[in-house]
């Protein structure tokens, strides 16, 4: 995985919920478990603006590179 997603320790370190982040950023649980995973193909940018400003993080807080480029088209 190229992109990998650290919401969870964030959330524990915030002591919030995972429901509670889906009602202030409007997404469903189903949606933040898939980016939770990093099974997401893309998240829009204000959902990850509403996640930094509720959780009170940056964005390099959440998504780390790891430093390794995937070859698999994703446009199929």
């Amino acid at each position: 995985m190229a992109i990998q997603v650290h919401l969870e320790e964030i959330l524990k370190r915030k002591n919030m919920t995972s429901k509670e982040l889906c009602r202030l950023i409007d997404i469903t649980e189903a949606n933040l478990s898939i980016l939770r995973s990093g099974k997401a193909k893309g998240v829009r940018f204000n959902k990850i603006n509403k996640i930094c400003y509720y959780l009170e993080c940056d964005v390099g807080d959440i998504l780390k590179f790891d430093g390794v480029l995937e070859e698999k088209d994703d446009e199929e």
